[in-house]
């Protein structure tokens, strides 16, 4: 007689608890980090708002980095660069 073996497809169950970190009571003197998805017009819209974070909110510094394109998740060099280099970062998708 044959042995058949049945596999249930259900996983098990895991949970985990994440902090996020509070935003900063004020831009002033920060750098702000755009990650770009590669999507069209993207980079016109980050310049965009960084150039009035910059003049109105007082921001230090501007850093745009660039995914390889829109379907993949940002190389982990990229995201270890911008959490290194940026107070806090907008992740963003344009057409």
């Amino acid at each position: 007689m044959a042995q058949i073996t049945v596999l249930s497809p259900v996983g098990e169950l895991q949970s985990a608890k994440l902090t996020i970190p509070a935003l900063p009571p004020k831009l002033e003197g920060l750098t702000v980090g755009f990650l770009d998805n590669a999507k069209h017009n993207f980079d016109h819209l980050a310049d965009g708002i960084g150039r009035v974070l910059t003049e109105q909110f007082g921001v230090k510094r501007i850093v745009h980095r660039k995914k390889a394109n829109s379907s993949s998740a940002a190389a982990p060099e990229i995201v270890a660069s911008m959490a290194k280099e940026c107070d806090l970062v907008f992740a963003g998708s344009a057409d």
